[in-house]
């Protein structure tokens, strides 16, 4: 009789287990970050948040419902002949004045962080203020660098945590909010730069990154802004889209397919000259794909994106200057193959190869330059000179841990046109007539980072940019617009951050 009872709870075990077998794999952890150089997005909430419980506040284990996060950053840097593209305080006109003394500047960045989830579901929220200031620069301050007592995330979510099937939830957020997606190239907050991009709008979310897959949409509107006042929305813009993220076989690759627009109900005619923008109507579908060759110690990151639609041009026309709604047709792609070896030290070495189009006749109604949205640059240039729009980028890197919590990484980027007479946009170089050539210049950069201990870690980095024909030929008399030089620029910088939660992760990457 025993056995027949055992026999009989053995068996309603077993088909219990096997009723549970499918919401135990729906609450897998699918999630696989990239081994890319930098292009890992920033985690929601952002990196320096820690949930309240798992703080070294003993009291508070019990407070599982709050995220809460608090930071200071502080760099120096130090830059020779800067290239980089400068505009007019006053008026907003760029300036065509090369930069020839060295800058010494000093970023401080606070930021706070308070998060409530879970105690009143569905409905969450979360705030998050930033303090951004620079001092002792002898350039125009510019938003990049400053940008005081600012709110830089403030929404209301509805999140339904079974919405979609076990583990697999719906949300909805609205109000003010950043974030990064893809590889960082389109959508970013540029952790790195002193101030942070941010949006108003609307979020909805079918799933969360641990799933087998998610899908992430949105439609914002990009917020402007103003050093010393409160931020504002640009209400003549939206930025729009889909990214799908498939990851079933995440442990070998990641399929992302998206699909980015960008509208602008522009004020083409508008009486004051710095006020007048042109419309837009962009369309750019694209494809990421990442991941591991299993055990074989190989990696690879690649994306492809095509842009189609209409761009307003001011041009002159019968004496006047216009709108002209030129055809936006532009393509970039970019890979990225490494290979981890088997050493104590981790090295990974990879190659990288980035293109994208530039317009290749200013004089046509067709532009070929790539819109970049609100990517993050740093991926391109140690030195902020570059973006993903008319370029060819090869680069070399290695990454290594020669002690712990001690990561050393260094790289050589070479740079070229892809249309000679697009021009260098961040520079604010460009010969019209392409007899300057396409070769820009090449750039040497090496970086420590170092977690000093569970509250503080500070970087130390150096990069030399080298310009080549281009810049060398504009700087011999030509007739083109720009901050020429043929001088090489230094960029040096140190910085540490202090972290009030012990995470020591490193804040950007």
């Amino acid at each position: 009789m025993k056995r027949h009872v055992f026999s009989f709870n053995s068996k309603t075990r077993l088909a219990s287990a096997l009723l549970i077998l499918p919401q135990l794999a729906a609450a897998e952890d699918y999630y696989r970050k990239t081994k890319g150089y930098r292009v890992e997005p920033d985690p929601d909430p952002p990196a320096y948040v820690r949930n309240l419980s798992k703080t070294q506040f003993e009291q508070f284990r019990d407070v599982e419902w709050l995220d809460v996060g608090l930071d200071f950053r502080t760099r120096y840097e130090y830059r020779e002949n800067d290239l980089r593209r400068r505009n007019d305080p006053t008026s907003g006109a760029t300036l065509n004045s090369y930069r020839n003394d060295p800058d010494n500047l000093w970023l401080l960045r606070t930021r706070a962080y308070l998060g409530v989830k879970d105690i009143l579901d569905p409905l969450r929220f979360a705030v998050e203020f930033e303090d951004a200031r620079s001092y002792n620069g002898i350039y125009e301050r510019t938003d990049a660098d400053i940008n005081e007592f600012e709110l830089i995330q403030g929404y209301a979510e509805l999140y339904f945590d079974q919405a979609l099937g076990h583990n697999r939830p719906l949300s909805i957020r609205a109000g003010r909010m950043a974030f990064e997606q893809l590889d960082r190239r389109f959508i970013g907050n540029n952790q790195f730069r002193n101030t942070t991009n941010n949006f108003e709008g609307f979020r909805l979310r079918f799933g969360k990154k641990q799933n087998n897959w998610d899908l992430d949409t949105f439609a914002l509107q990009p917020i402007e802004r103003l050093k010393y006042a409160f931020d504002r929305p640009d209400e003549n813009s939206w930025f729009y889209g889909g990214i799908l993220s498939l990851k079933q076989w995440s442990d070998f690759i990641t399929i992302q397919p998206y699909f980015l627009g960008r509208k602008v109900n522009g004020d083409p005619y508008n009486p004051v000259a710095l006020n007048r923008v042109n419309d837009q109507d962009i369309y750019a579908p694209g494809l990421r794909v990442y991941g591991v060759f299993g055990n074989s110690g190989f990696d690879s990151d690649a994306n492809i994106n095509k842009q189609f639609g209409r761009k307003g041009a001011t041009k002159t026309v019968a004496g006047k200057s216009v709108q002209v709604m030129e055809q936006h047709d532009a393509l970039a792609y970019s890979l990225e193959a490494g290979y981890s070896f088997d050493h104590d030290w981790k090295p990974r070495a990879s190659l990288y190869y980035g293109y994208g189009t530039g317009d290749k006749n200013p004089s046509d109604n067709i532009n070929q330059r790539l819109d970049t949205f609100y990517g993050f640059n740093q991926p391109w240039s140690r030195n902020d000179y570059f973006s993903w729009d008319n370029i060819h980028a090869p680069k070399a890197r290695l990454e290594f841990t020669p002690y712990k919590e001690v990561r050393i990484d260094m790289g050589y980027n070479a740079y070229w046109l892809e249309s000679e007479t697009g021009g260098w946009n961040r520079a604010n170089l460009r010969d019209r007539s392409g007899r300057s050539g396409s070769y820009l210049g090449h750039e040497f950069d090496i970086r420590l980072r170092h977690k000093l201990n569970p509250y503080v870690d500070w970087d130390l980095s150096y990069a030399r940019f080298t310009p080549a024909d281009y810049t060398e030929s504009l700087d011999k008399g030509t007739t083109a617009n720009g901050p020429f030089t043929s001088e090489p620029s230094n960029f040096f910088y140190v910085e540490v951050s202090l972290n009030a939660f012990g995470d020591g992760k490193p804040k950007y990457q």
